[in-house]
């Protein structure tokens, strides 16, 4: 397990969940407001910066093209867009996607919108960053991946406008076109989808840029307890937290353990970002929560052992409606893919 990786131990959990003296949601002027939540949270970065992976103009045009590029993948019928559809907020809002070969994998896909800014990615923090996603099994437990590196090599190399866009993106590399390249590529591609919304206008110093309910719902959220886990600019996303505390919520899926084979991270998975959470259903692991109202009253019933009211889940409803944004519109744009070569002419038979 990566040394930042962070794991809440159960008897954490109980300390953290304990209920918190937050003054009631209508006793909170704007300015008090803003202070608490930016001790929580931070307005989204223009960009998931990567010391290991600088991001550049080229490497993000190759990743858009690659990522819309069903030819990279083992059937030639699916792309990173196939699921993670950019023009329905990162989702294809399936429960289960289907595979390469046509069968569901194993797990819901979550957005790839600000999924750069995770501790790690999927469910089960598998891949330490975007650029690890590429090659890795899209649902675990299950078969083998939809991209396998040497297949994307060799079709990469077989159309011949992929050379020049990979020598731009990854100058002075004898051998730019490789599977480590296409992560990366891919991988600064989603370092740029990032979607601001009103709540970072509103964490920035705008208190208008919140309604009197929106508010209510960011102080009744914060009481309640929700923001113990989803915290941050991507509100979520941050640490691995076991599901089902105090109520235990009926799944198959061993979820980390299944990665570290260690017993203790039975039932533990990656906290989801809130961002866009209102237009990424359905919801949790194995998207079996069909709306955002089911998940939010599962989550303080099962993780915090509280039943919300009506008008609590209603102002919670409020707020995460203000972390839905407009979605960048140049990148969602599927590019035009590079022309596979003609195929070889059939010789004409000698008598």
């Amino acid at each position: 397990m990566r040394r930042d990786t962070v794991v809440l131990p159960v008897v954490l959990i109980a300390l953290f969940t304990a209920p918190r003296s937050f003054p009631a949601a209508h006793q909170l002027p704007a300015p008090e407001l803003q202070e608490r939540a930016k001790a929580v949270f931070s307005a989204l970065p223009a960009e998931a910066k990567s010391s290991a992976n600088p991001i550049t103009k080229e490497k993000v045009e190759l990743g858009r093209v690659l990522y819309f590029d069903k030819r990279l993948s083992t059937s030639g019928k699916v792309s990173c867009n196939s699921c993670h559809v950019l023009q329905s907020y990162g989702v294809d809002h399936e429960a289960r996607s289907l595979g390469h070969a046509g069968q569901a994998i194993e797990r819901n896909v979550p957005t790839v919108f600000n999924s750069a800014l995770s501790m790690a990615q999927f469910w089960d923090a598998r891949a330490a960053n975007v650029e690890e996603v590429v090659g890795v099994p899209a649902g675990s437990p299950g078969p083998p991946g939809m991209f396998d590196p040497n297949h994307m090599v060799e079709v990469l190399k077989s159309i011949p406008a992929y050379g020049p866009l990979f020598a731009a993106a990854f100058r002075g590399e004898t051998h730019p076109v490789n599977a480590a390249n296409v992560g990366k590529a891919i991988g600064a591609f989603e370092r740029r989808l990032i979607t601001p919304s009103r709540f970072d206008k509103f964490l920035q110093g705008d208190a208008g840029a919140l309604s009197p309910t929106e508010q209510q719902g960011l102080a009744t959220f914060m009481e309640t307890g929700c923001a113990t886990c989803h915290t941050g600019a991507a509100v979520g996303g941050r640490m691995l937290y076991k599901l089902g505390v105090v109520h235990p919520y009926p799944t198959n899926d061993a979820g980390r353990s299944l990665v570290t084979e260690n017993p203790a991270d039975r039932y533990f998975f990656k906290v989801a970002s809130l961002r866009n959470v209102k237009e990424t259903a359905p919801y949790f692991h194995d998207g079996k929560v069909k709306t955002l109202e089911e998940a939010v009253r599962l989550m303080a019933h099962d993780q915090l052992g509280k039943e919300l009211t009506d008008a609590q889940l209603a102002a919670i409803m409020a707020f995460l409606g203000s972390l839905t944004a407009p979605l960048p519109t140049d990148a969602i744009q599927e590019p035009h893919l590079p022309p596979s070569p003609p195929p070889p002419v059939a010789k004409a038979k000698t008598s």
